[in-house]
């Protein structure tokens, strides 16, 4: 690897140590030091002992620690790229050591559900779940957050081919800086100030890659697929609006960008689990075997209840919870689809 000059002397902390924080850590360490916190001391031991993970070697630049107060102390710029479901946790752990110099850009696509209760029964309100940045400011002094979001799937990355990433802040600041730091070669950064929005798409087009990758799994062709991704791009524009996110949103590289890559890819982990769901494996099955969590799994089921409170008509992503967690028939619901009574081909703009 060409070694550049470094854009800053202190290391770029990232939260994770996961396939797309090592792809991020990857991508950093073309322009600064990086700091990995990994919550398994093991993994940690790893990549400070052969800079190798997941079948990828690691530039010297990056190093690894298992305490999460390092993360904080000696990194003003971090990236925290956890899990939905364990982001909180993260944040939380890490929060101690943090004040408003800190600039925290996210990778995460997913929700923060706010307490315990049967929602696939009372349905979630925007009132109900949290989106990443929300809990950052929530349990956190941090006021410049960021999201990244955009076609990002990392084994093309790490094979070093050509990609891009949206960078979605209210504040210019991080954009800037996160351009500085993440802009690479092979690597463009876009930026926007649609933060709520880019993190609406990128956890929304989960949901479609699961669906386009079990009708793989059954044998169904690019016409269906075709068919599937532009009408369930109109469902998540609908889920949008009934959120106060504008179209455009989902119109973008985070939005269609990432919708593409994701819902056509045998690299998408959301594809992969569909694909493998619809051969006939169980959710746990496939679960236990995989290099990381399929996000679009635990999105499918808020977003069901997103769609009950919000009375959306998405009948893609009501049939594909029942086929998901309730045991439908794929091919009948698929027949179901084709004949349903859509009256105008675009009715979202």
């Amino acid at each position: 690897m060409r070694v550049s000059p470094l854009v800053f002397e202190e290391p770029v902390g990232v939260i994770g140590s996961g396939t797309f924080a090592v792809t991020v850590a990857h991508l950093l360490s073309h322009n600064v030091n990086v700091l990995i916190y990994a919550r398994r001391k093991e993994v940690a031991d790893e990549i400070n002992r052969n800079h190798r993970l997941y079948g990828h070697d690691l530039h010297q630049r990056i190093t690894a620690t298992h305490d999460i107060s390092l993360i904080g102390r000696q990194c003003s710029i971090i990236f925290p790229i956890v899990p939905s479901e364990f982001f909180r946790s993260a944040i939380r752990q890490v929060s101690d050591y943090l004040t408003p110099r800190h600039i925290l850009i996210h990778g995460t696509k997913g929700f923060d559900i706010k307490g315990h209760f049967d929602f696939e029964a009372d349905g979630l309100s925007r009132e109900d779940i949290c989106t990443m940045s929300e809990v950052i400011l929530e349990e956190t002094s941090v006021i410049r957050i960021g999201a990244l979001s955009g076609p990002n799937l990392y084994r093309e990355i790490l094979d070093g081919q050509p990609a891009a990433t949206v960078v979605a802040s209210k504040y210019d600041e991080v954009v800037k800086i996160c351009q500085k730091v993440l802009d690479g070669p092979q690597f463009a950064v876009f930026g926007s100030h649609e933060l709520l929005g880019a993190e609406l798409a990128g956890a929304l087009k989960n949901i479609i890659a699961l669906c386009t990758g079990m009708l793989n799994g059954i044998g169904m062709g690019k016409n269906l697929e075709a068919l599937l991704i532009t009408r369930g791009l109109r469902e998540l524009i609908y889920i949008g609006k009934a959120m106060d996110v504008p179209a455009r949103a989902f119109f973008g590289t985070a939005g269609i960008g990432d919708l593409i890559a994701t819902a056509t890819s045998a690299s998408s982990r959301n594809y992969t689990f569909g694909q493998r769901l619809a051969r006939g494996e169980s959710r746990e099955e496939i679960s236990r075997s995989m290099d990381g969590l399929a996000e679009g799994v635990r999105v499918l089921k808020i977003t069901n209840g997103l769609i009950k409170h919000y009375n959306v008509n998405a009948p893609i992503i009501t049939l594909l919870h029942k086929v998901v967690f309730e045991g439908y028939n794929l091919h009948t619901a698929i027949q179901f689809l084709m004949r349903y009574p859509y009256v105008q081909d675009v009715d979202f703009l």
